[in-house]
C-alpha cells in the first residue's frame, strides 16, 4: 500500500475506528491486494463493510468456522476482496474485545453480540420498575468483554420528582461499582451532552431489553432518525424489537455506535471476571473471610455475613452474586471436565456438613 492509498484509507475509515494498530495488524493483507474495512452489518452468511472505496457486500463463507465466537460479527476488522462477484472476506483481524452471551439452545454455545467495542451503553427504562439483577447481569458480561460499561437510566422525563429521581441513581450505583450511571431524556435532551462525551472516543455497543429506547437513544445521538421506533407496550413497558439487526453507526461528534435487538435473555458465558467485577466489594470482603474457601452462607468468620448484619452490604447483592456464580460455574462446566469434577466435590461437601448439622439438631437419639 502507498502512502498516498494509506493515508487515503485513514481519512475515510478513521471515522469508523482505524488507527495505526489496526493497519500494523493489515500490513500482510495490503501486500495481498486485499481492502481493509469494517463490518457495519451482518445478514444471513453476508456483511456490509464500510472501506475506503465506500460500503460493500461480501460474503462470509472463506470465515465461517464451526466455533461460533468466531464468526463475523458487527465490529470486526477485515480483509476483503477489492473485486468478484461475488466478492468475499478473506479473514478477520484479531479482535480486542468482544461482548459475548450464552444461547438459549441447550448446547454449550456462545454466542457474539459485537466486537472491537471500548464502552458497553447499558439501556434501562425509567417506565418500569428497576430490576437490578438484570443491570448486574449485563454489568458482569461488559466487564467480561473488556469494555468500559455504562448505565443510562433513559426516559427520565417520566420520573420528575428530584428526590425519586436521585434514590434510582443510588439504587443503580450501589449495584454498579466504577460505573457511571447517566440520566437520559431524549425528549428534552437531558444528559445527551453526556454520553456524547462518553461514546465520542471510541466505538460503543447499546445494550438494553426492548423497549429500553435504545433505538430513541442511537438516533438523539446520530442527530437524524436511522433507527426505526416504536412506542412500548403500556402494560409491562416492553418493546417490540424494532431493531432486528446489529448495526454500527458514525457519531457526529466523533466515535462509532452498534445499536442491536432487544435481548430478552442475557445468559452468562464464561464471565467469572466480570462477575467478580461488578461485586467488587463482596469479593473485597471475602478476602477478610477466616477460610479462603468460605462460601458465605454459615461459616464462622464470615466478613460477608457480617457485613451484611451491620447493614455494610444488602442482602439483595448476596443474593443476587450467589446466582450468577451459580450460573456461570455451570455455563463453564459444560466444557470443563475438571470443573465438573470441582462442583460436584463441593456439593457433596455442602450435603454432608447440611447432613451433620441436622444431626446435630436433632441431638442423638432422634432415629431411636
Amino acid at each position: 500500500m502507498t502512502s498516498s492509498s494509506a493515508a487515503s484509507v485513514f481519512s475515510a475509515l478513521a471515522p469508523y475506528g482505524w488507527d495505526d494498530a489496526w493497519a500494523d495488524e493489515f500490513a500482510p493483507y495490503s501486500s495481498e491486494g486485499l481492502l481493509p474495512g469494517r463490518v457495519i452489518r451482518v445478514d444471513r452468511g453476508h456483511c456490509d463493510v464500510v472501506t475506503a472505496d465506500g460500503v460493500l457486500r461480501a460474503d462470509t463463507a472463506f470465515v465461517t468456522p464451526h466455533d461460533p465466537l468466531r464468526v463475523v460479527c458487527t465490529g470486526d476488522w477485515v480483509a476483503v476482496e477489492p473485486g468478484g462477484n461475488p466478492r468475499y472476506v478473506r479473514t478477520c483481524l484479531p479482535r480486542r474485545t468482544a461482548f459475548v452471551r450464552s444461547t438459549s439452545s441447550k448446547r454449550s454455545e456462545g454466542q457474539i453480540l459485537a466486537a472491537n467495542v471500548d464502552h458497553a451503553i447499558v439501556a434501562v427504562s425509567l417506565a418500569v420498575e428497576l430490576d437490578l439483577g438484570r443491570i448486574e447481569r449485563f454489568l458482569a458480561l461488559a466487564w467480561e468483554s473488556g469494555a468500559q460499561p455504562v448505565v443510562v437510566l433513559t426516559k427520565a422525563d417520566l420520573v420528575p420528582d428530584a428526590v425519586t429521581r436521585s434514590h434510582l441513581v443510588q439504587d443503580v450505583e450501589t449495584s454498579a461499582p466504577g460505573v457511571p450511571v447517566v440520566l437520559v431524556s431524549a425528549v428534552h435532551g437531558e444528559g445527551l451532552d453526556v454520553i456524547a462525551a462518553i461514546v465520542g472516543g471510541g466505538t460503543s455497543v447499546l445494550l438494553g431489553q426492548s423497549g429500553a429506547g435504545k433505538s430513541t437513544l442511537a438516533n438523539a445521538l446520530v442527530g437524524e432518525d436511522v433507527m426505526a421506533v416504536q412506542a412500548a407496550r403500556d402494560v409491562d413497558g416492553k418493546g417490540r424489537h424494532t431493531t432486528t439487526t446489529r448495526n454500527l453507526l458514525v457519531l457526529p461528534g466523533g466515535g462509532a455506535l452498534i445499536d442491536t435487538p432487544g435481548l430478552r435473555g442475557v445468559g452468562l458465558w464464561d464471565a467469572e471476571t466480570g462477575v467478580g467485577q461488578v461485586f467488587s466489594e463482596i469479593e473485597e470482603l471475602a478476602e477478610r473471610c477466616r477460610f479462603h474457601d468460605c462460601a458465605h452462607e454459615a461459616e464462622p468468620g464470615c466478613a460477608v455475613l457480617a457485613a451484611i448484619d451491620s447493614g455494610e452490604l444488602p442482602e439483595r447483592r448476596l443474593t443476587s452474586y450467589r446466582k450468577l456464580v451459580r450460573e456461570n460455574q455451570r455455563i463453564v462446566a459444560k466444557t470443563d471436565a475438571r470443573l465438573r469434577a470441582e462442583i460436584r466435590k463441593d456439593w457433596k461437601r455442602k450435603g454432608a456438613i447440611g447432613r451433620a448439622a441436622m444431626e446435630a439438631k436433632r441431638g442423638p437419639h432422634w432415629r431411636s
